[in-house]
Formats: C-alpha cells, structure tokens, sequence
C-alpha cells in the first residue's frame, strides 16, 4: 500500500473517528475556485467579448474548451503522474489556475485567452481526479462518503455564490480585475493546503492499474451511464436556463429563480454529506426521481411562474448532492482508478451539454430542454433501481 505522512492533527482526526475539517475545507475551497475559474466567463461574457473583439457566442466557447480539456486529459494526466506524490500534484494544480488566471487578465488576444483557458482545464483535471481520492484518504472508513461531501461542497457554493458575486464585481470592477481577484484568492488558498494538507506517495510502478480496466469491475459502468445522461440533462438545462426564462415571460426574475436553486443545491450537499455512508441507493433514486419531477413541471407548466419556482426547487435538491453520490459509488465500484473515468465523463457531459443545447434551441426552441431531460432521466432511474448488487447497492460495497 501506498506509505502516508500525515500531520499529528490529521492523524489523530483519523485515529478518533473524526473528519479533520480543515484539510477538508482546503479542499472544498480548491473545488470552489476550480469551478469558479471555469464558470467565470459566463458572467463577463459581453466585457470580455468587447475587450477581445469578438462575439459572444465565440467567447462562450471559453467555457467549452475548459471542459473539453477537463474531460480529454483526465485520463492520460492519470496514468503520467501516477507516481507523483499527490500533495505535489494539487499544489501545482492549483499554482497553474492562479497563472492561468493572472495571464487571461493581461491578455488581449483571443486565441491566447481560450490556450489559457485550454492550460486552466487541464489543471482542473487533475484537481477533479484527486479531490475525491484525496478526501477519502483523510476519513476513517465509515465517514469516508462524508469526506467527499465536505470537499465537494465548493462546488454548490461556486455555482449558487461564487459566480453571481463574480459576475457582480465584473460589472463593478471589471472582468480584468475580477480574474485578478480570483488569483489572489487562489494563493491563499496556496498557503493553506500547503500548510495543512497530508502528503500520500503516489502509485509505484507495480501496484498501478490500466485505468480503463475499471470499466470491467461491475458496478463501474451503470454509475458512468448515470453520471453522464444526469449531468448532460443537468446541463442542457443549466447553461440555457436565462433562454428558457426567457422563453416563458420570466427573464427578470433570472437572479432570484438561480438563487432559489443556489439555495437548494446547498441544503442538496448538507443533506447528502450527512446521509451518503448510509443511504447512497435512497439518496441517488430520490435525486433522480426529483430532476424528473422537475423536468416534468418545466415541460407543462413553464408559463406559470409558482411552478417554475417550485421545479427550479426541485431541480436543485436534486443536483447539489449528485456528485457526492455518483463519486462515492464509483469510488465504492472502481476504487481510485475509476476517478479519472468519472471526471471524462462528466467533463465531456458539460461540454456535450452546451453542444446538444444549441441544436436543441435551433430545431425546437426553449421549450424542448426540459423533455430533453425527461429522455435523458426515465433510463437513469431504471438503472439505478436496477443496479442494485454492485453499482448503487442497499448495503455500501467498497472497492478502495
């Protein structure tokens, strides 16, 4: 097995017990920024459009080349620095967003700005496999789902927090000092994990795995069929939610429908983080059940503003927690080689979102992402009720 140093504080957590919260929330807040410098763009659009050029369905595809790069590099970044130890590999995934960052604010050059953006992916695909794996490590065995939830709930935040306030300075300050902004918090957050989180040796040569032999443990593939059609509904909707509200006579209530789903992605991860060792089968089938109750409300009575709100409600207790469910059973299924798996799928479906989004809004307009979902969900449930000896079992089965 792998050798380990940990620190006395970190150690004695893991020997009592108890979570050690605060190489935990390093790395909630590393899965904040990393998501907040790929979301950032999106809120900046037309600032950044105008200082670069270009258009702003050209700068949106900032946001595509981000998760593609997550997606197309997580795999071979895996098997490269397998070896490395895996403290190094997050400070230097981390050092690369404040580069990355610092530089796209000092660039005016658009082909410049999206290989920034390109170098930003790949850092972030590298935090996407570890942070699970590492948080993981941190817990004794039967807290070992609430440790991913506690470093996964950056990303909620990012999503219902981070990129509204940062849309907001950017209309204040400006999107060049915004990325600034963002680079100063990014060294913090530097000097905490460097001062608090373990260090855990890397893979040695005979103890590593071809990581798409995970494909061939069961339970593996049912849990990335469920990531990837989840996240790609997830993201048909999300990316074209301002469209669709558009669409429907709402588009000056944007701000409070995102909140009402900001608010209840963060009650989603709460809710999840302290259920997950328990009850990962319930949780995963009520999520799912829940986007599909959603999606149903969107798709017949989207012109009534109460329900609106009450699937945007839904919609978000549904997706808060989903990555701490569908990364603990794959985890659980495939153990740490699946981890790179699960970031290429969901990547891919975030990009393959925006893509199928676009299409769906030239051939049929708005009113077809939510019976796009609905496509999308009815498998997910029959899978993930069915799948229930290895993928999303009743009682936890851990593969590492």
């Amino acid at each position: 097995m792998p050798t380990t140093a940990l620190p006395p504080r970190s150690e004695q957590a893991k020997d009592q017990g108890r979570l050690p919260l605060s190489p935990l929330l390093a790395l909630a807040l590393a899965a904040f920024m990393t998501v907040l410098t790929e979301a950032l763009p999106a809120g900046v659009l037309p600032e950044m459009a105008r200082d670069l050029s270009v258009s702003e369905s050209a700068m949106g595809q900032s946001l595509t080349i981000y998760a593609l790069a997550t997606g197309l590099s997580a795999i071979p970044l895996a098997r490269a620095m397998a070896a490395w130890r895996r403290k190094r590999l997050m400070l230097a995934a981390v050092a690369v967003f404040a580069l990355a960052n610092t530089a796209t604010a000092a660039s005016s050059c658009y082909l410049v700005t999206m290989g920034l953006r390109l170098v930003a992916g790949i850092a972030a695909a590298v935090v996407w496999s570890e942070l699970v794996v590492y948080a993981r490590r941190l817990a004794p065995p039967h807290l070992r789902g609430r440790a991913a939830a506690v470093a996964l709930a950056g990303i909620p935040l990012a999503l219902s927090l981070g990129i509204p306030l940062g849309t907001l300075l950017g209309s204040r300050i400006g999107w060049r000092s915004t990325f600034l902004l963002v680079t100063l918090i990014t060294l913090a957050l530097l000097g905490w994990m460097s001062a608090v989180l373990p260090d855990f040796a890397g893979r040695p040569p005979e103890q590593r795995q071809p990581i798409l032999q995970a494909l061939r443990l069961p339970g593996v593939l049912p849990v990335l069929f469920t990531a990837a059609a989840f996240m790609l509904a997830h993201n048909i909707l999300y990316t074209y939610v301002a469209t669709f509200l558009d669409a429907h006579g709402m588009g000056a209530s944007r701000e409070s429908v995102l909140l009402v789903f900001g608010a209840a992605s963060v009650a989603s991860i709460l809710a999840a983080g302290a259920l997950v060792d328990r009850h990962l089968r319930t949780l995963t089938i009520t999520s799912v059940t829940l986007f599909l109750t959603a999606s149903t409300l969107l798709a017949t009575l989207a012109d009534t503003p109460a329900a609106v709100y009450a699937a945007t409600a839904l919609w978000g207790l549904a997706c808060g927690g989903i990555a701490t469910l569908l990364q603990t059973a794959v985890a659980d299924a495939g153990g740490d080689q699946a981890q790179a798996l699960y970031v290429t799928v969901c990547n891919s479906s975030i990009a393959g979102g925006g893509a199928l989004g676009g299409i769906l809004l030239a051939a049929f307009g708005p009113a077809s992402f939510p019976h796009s979902s609905l496509l999308l969900l009815v498998p997910v449930l029959i899978i993930v009720v069915v799948a229930r000896t290895h993928a999303f079992p009743s009682g936890r089965r851990r593969a590492g």
